[in-house]
């Protein structure tokens, strides 16, 4: 291909290579770049879960069908909490996305990109300028080893991760929120599943824990602790992160297993934000957002804002421009909408306190109610809104279930409204009768 494109993608990760397939399919001619050199590079710090709200565009990929020749599980999750274990019901026709090793999910994905009509895949291209025509991205320029490279385009997106070079280049402000805690994780082979293939999560206010078994018979233990403990483990890593782990309810029994790896983590994970496009360019995945690891949203959010960018620009990216700018703000506003919710709750949780009173009320009542149960594993698979998490019918639900309600300080914040219930007995009833 020439120098010249419709898209210019910087980053062959989740979020660049599900924006080139679904580009490339739309018609576009689309320059993937990657920096690193290697086709089977990938990402060592992730949650390996990819959440059902996903599942549609893996299916549109067609990254479903190869996850699964792979050995992927199709995932859900057990958590554990003072109540007791929330147990969601699951079945073959439940909602899923897919528990898989970056070292695995990295290199299909980026091979299905590469063997896609109308993709350039260009490895090893690093880029280091942006191009800018009367304060308008036009292109990127860089470079391939020891040769300079320049390339023109419509579009430019950033997918190159929270530490975005295209949106430092592009001079796009972010927010930032604190950690509150750090995360280390190890592989094991050969672990004892104690609930079948559903991953297990411990919310032990303030720390928290999870253990994913994924394919070839690995399990992947983290261990998220506030780090108000981070003097002990970087006193002993290897003995703090094997005691938390063996004094977890109802632990895994890693000395039964083989550890594959050694102990791989980060003290220091802030929540960045930015706005998602601006002129000529636009930001998906974590470059757009990257939000708490714990919640496990990042290669879910980065497939996502890859479909909404598509879906929102390709008409205009293939079209000659026209209408281009009018398409990334409806993007960034659909970016907005569908994220900002839920990040807004992930990084208030993020602070390592325990929980509130509207988190007491609902993991309460998903531990006593199998219905609650499964509403809870939506809501954390991001399947909903907030607004449908906390909808009057489903607060009467919870309170029925837990025998008593919220205060009417909480309920007031919830609703608006100066109220001293949620709802009725008739409310609750319409609610369990049609989600059954």
């Amino acid at each position: 291909m020439s120098n010249a494109y419709d898209v210019i993608i910087n980053g062959a990760s989740v979020a660049g290579c599900t924006a080139a397939l679904l580009y490339a399919r739309q018609g576009a001619r689309v320059a993937l770049l990657e920096r690193r050199s290697d086709m089977d590079a990938h990402k060592v710090l992730c949650t390996h879960y990819i959440q059902a709200s996903a599942y549609a565009v893996m299916a549109e990929t067609g990254l479903d069908k190869v996850l699964e020749k792979a050995g992927a599980l199709p995932n859900t999750a057990h958590y554990w909490t003072r109540w007791g274990w929330i147990k969601p019901p699951h079945d073959g026709d439940s909602a899923h996305g897919y528990s898989v090793r970056r070292a695995t999910l990295d290199p299909l994905l980026r091979r299905l990109a590469a063997d896609t009509e109308g993709v350039d895949l260009k490895l090893g291209h690093a880029v280091n300028e942006l191009l800018f025509e009367d304060g308008r991205v036009v292109g990127v320029a860089g470079t391939a080893g020891e040769e300079a490279f320049s390339l023109r385009a419509r579009l430019v997106v950033g997918a190159d991760g929270k530490e975005s070079t295209v949106a430092r280049l592009a001079g796009t402000p972010a927010e930032m929120a604190e950690n509150g805690r750090f995360s280390y994780f190890a592989y094991f082979r050969g672990l004892p599943r104690q609930a079948g293939d559903a991953a297990r999560v411990y919310y032990l206010e303030p720390d928290n824990a999870y253990v994913m078994p994924m394919e070839d018979d690995v399990t992947v233990i983290a261990a998220i602790v506030s780090k108000q403990r981070l003097g002990e483990f970087k006193a002993d890593l290897e003995g703090a992160y094997l005691n938390f782990i063996r004094s977890l309810p109802e632990a895994p029994d890693i000395d039964s297993a083989e550890r594959i790896s050694k102990i791989i983590g980060t003290v220091n994970y802030p929540l960045i934000s930015r706005e998602p496009s601006g002129s000529g360019y636009a930001l998906i995945g974590d470059a757009a957002l990257a939000s708490d690891p714990l919640a496990a949203v990042g290669c879910a959010w980065a497939m996502q804002s890859a479909q909404w960018l598509v879906s929102e620009s390709a008409a205009a990216v293939t079209g000659g421009g026209e209408g281009l700018d009018a398409a990334l703000e409806s993007y960034s506003v659909r970016h907005g909408a569908e994220t900002g919710p839920h990040h807004h709750l992930i990084a208030d949780y993020a602070a390592a306190r325990p929980f509130n009173e509207i988190e007491e009320f609902s993991f309460s009542a998903a531990a006593r109610d199998p219905l609650m149960a499964a509403h809870f594993h939506s809501f954390g698979s991001r399947l909903m809104t907030v607004e449908e998490f906390l909808s009057p019918e489903v607060v009467a639900h919870m309170e029925r279930v837990n025998g008593h309600g919220l205060s009417e300080e909480v309920l007031r914040q919830l609703t608006g409204e100066d109220v001293t219930g949620t709802g009725d007995e008739a409310a609750e009833n319409e609610y369990a009768g049609a989600t059954r």
